[in-house]
């Protein structure tokens, strides 16, 4: 409650016992303060009324109480920017969203109005986005961009030892691209979430995440910031697996990039549903339908940007190859049989039965001619 009381040029004396007797009176229970605001145009005219403020019963300027549970849920807070927010990076940003992270974006295209949507704070700029200082720069540009993407950043504007992580399907070549372009102060973490927008978008519960903590600076604030960011996906539900960079590209080539190959093989060749459809098919259509949503670019990525890709490639095609021989083998004996009554004894088949892994010999072929007579 505010009151305005105006001196008088002429203040009437008061004795000390009434000057002071609101401090020994037990029945009063409010404290005025007394505040006299004078201008030197005041001072100057001594007739002129001055400006009396008093506050009485002010209140507190917050709740203390208040105040620690905001500080305490700002301490799990992290600023967290993602460069390149296309599907994925919009994918990751409802996720950070969701956990209550300060979430910033920055991309070639205007994403502003989705960023809005989404509660992210969008910058068309790159000098803008690092003069907000986030914790963690998130890259989630496509493979081949990623080298233009990161030198076009004003690194120079970030605080020294911020956080870059990257989501990438590949992870040697990020690695190896942090190391050259980034200073020693910033700190690494290599990331792979093994889901995307369409096998992530009901849950991500016992989908893998692939970590490695490539460079991570001394100090109790350095670490908990990677191990917040972690948690992020930890809290999701998500399968951490911590993997070196290497370890990583040797498995993904086998799986993923395999994986990817025939999702496009099976593309080429149009495979339509049917009123008959096998669940076998129908994972077929699925595996097609999940890498066909996929852009070249990543495809092309796992396949340039992976040493290990083309050894795949190579024991692909030797797998078909291999194959086919194998069904034509049968085929010519059953022809054989068909036109000369049996099988001639020379020239036993020699089937190749199982591909070795990469960096392995070829096992010698096994021969089934003694089979095939028998039958």
């Amino acid at each position: 409650m505010l009151s305005f009381i105006p001196f008088q040029s002429k203040p009437t004396p008061t004795s000390n016992s009434n000057r002071f007797s609101h401090l020994t009176n037990p029945t009063s229970s409010r404290r005025r303060r007394h505040f006299s605001v004078s201008s030197p145009s005041q001072i100057s005219h001594p007739h002129r009324r001055s400006l009396s403020i008093k506050a009485i019963d002010a209140a507190q300027p917050y709740d203390y109480e208040a105040l620690v549970s905001n500080q305490y849920a700002q301490s799990g807070r992290l600023k967290i920017a993602i460069v390149g927010f296309g599907n994925f990076g919009q994918f990751l940003a409802k996720a950070f969203v969701r956990q209550g992270h300060v979430v910033f974006a920055h991309s070639r295209t205007d994403y502003s109005q989705i960023a809005n949507s989404l509660g992210v704070s969008f910058f068309q700029d790159p000098h803008d986005l690092c003069e907000q200082h986030p914790d963690v720069i998130v890259l989630c540009t496509s493979i081949i961009s990623t080298e233009p993407v990161l030198r076009s950043l004003p690194i120079q504007r970030l605080k020294r030892n911020t956080l870059f992580v990257d989501v990438l399907s590949v992870k040697e070549f990020p690695k190896n691209i942090f190391f050259q372009v980034l200073p020693t102060h910033f700190d690494i973490l290599c990331t792979h979430p093994m889901f995307g927008p369409e096998s992530g978008k009901d849950s991500w519960k016992d989908l893998a995440f692939v970590f490695d903590k490539v460079r991570i600076g001394e100090g109790k604030s350095r670490t908990t910031r990677v191990d917040k960011f972690l948690d992020i996906f930890e809290k999701e539900g998500c399968r951490m697996v911590p993997m070196t960079c290497a370890e990583h590209d040797r498995y993904a080539a086998g799986s993923q990039f395999i994986t990817h190959t025939m999702g496009r093989v099976l593309e080429k060749l149009g495979l339509e549903t049917t009123p008959i459809n096998t669940k076998g098919y129908e994972t077929l259509l699925n595996l097609v339908e999940n890498t066909a949503s996929d852009s070249f670019d990543l495809y092309y990525g796992l396949f340039m940007y992976n040493k290990n890709a083309m050894e795949e490639l190579e024991r692909l095609d030797l797998a078909f190859e291999a194959l086919k021989k194998e069904l034509f083998g049968h085929l010519h004996d059953v022809l054989r049989r068909q036109l000369f009554g049996k099988v001639e004894e020379a020239g036993q088949r020699r089937v190749l039965t199982k591909l070795p892994r990469n960096g392995y010999a070829l096992p010698a072929p096994s021969s089934d001619a003694d089979k095939s007579q028998n039958n």
